[in-house]
């Protein structure tokens, strides 16, 4: 159960504290996605866009994204083993908001008029126009508090000629560099 809005916990930083303190760290956003074989006739993609996504490994090749506890993702994660991130540029802040804002939007229609090519390793949406696009394989799973961090091997890499800097979010906002 999420503690009160403004009662510290037992380490002394409320809710509110914590929120103010890490919104002050500026962060690249990326759309994590992962096809769901067993949703429906052909399936169904799902996707989750993410600022806690982080370079682990360069030997082996590692990622990790941090995940909130029994949200669609997760569950998906948990038994889908394969999936891809796109780095997002500065343009692509509908598409930030979308996946952030999905419960508001039916999963089938979100992938509705964005650009995407299927990963060959993992099957999931690659999103056009991305930074950079990565498909991972789960190496391991560890429980932080209320959210899942999922460790994954990079399987493919690439660069696609898109134009603009990085998306970030910083101070509660999607911002751009400069």
């Amino acid at each position: 159960m999420p503690h009160p809005v403004g009662i510290p916990h037992s380490g002394g930083v409320s809710d509110d504290e914590f929120r103010a303190a890490l919104s002050r760290l500026a962060a690249g956003v990326v759309l994590v996605t992962a096809h769901d074989p067993e949703d429906g006739p052909r399936g169904e993609d799902v996707g989750m866009t993410a600022t806690a996504f982080m370079s682990v490994s360069l030997e082996p090749p590692l990622v990790m994204v941090s995940v909130r506890n029994e949200s669609r993702m997760d569950d998906l994660l948990e038994r889908q083993p394969l999936w891809a991130v796109s780095v997002l540029s500065e343009s692509q802040r509908h598409i930030a908001g979308r996946f952030a804002m999905k419960g508001r939007i039916s999963d089938r229609l979100l992938f509705e008029d964005i650009p995407y090519v299927r990963g060959e390793q993992a099957g999931a949406p690659l999103v056009g126009g991305a930074l950079a696009v990565l498909e991972c394989r789960t190496e391991q799973r560890v429980t932080a508090g209320d959210h899942t961090l999922v460790i994954g091997r990079v399987l493919s890499a690439s660069t696609p000629s898109a134009d603009g800097g990085p998306l970030t979010y910083f101070r509660g906002r999607y911002r751009q560099l400069g």
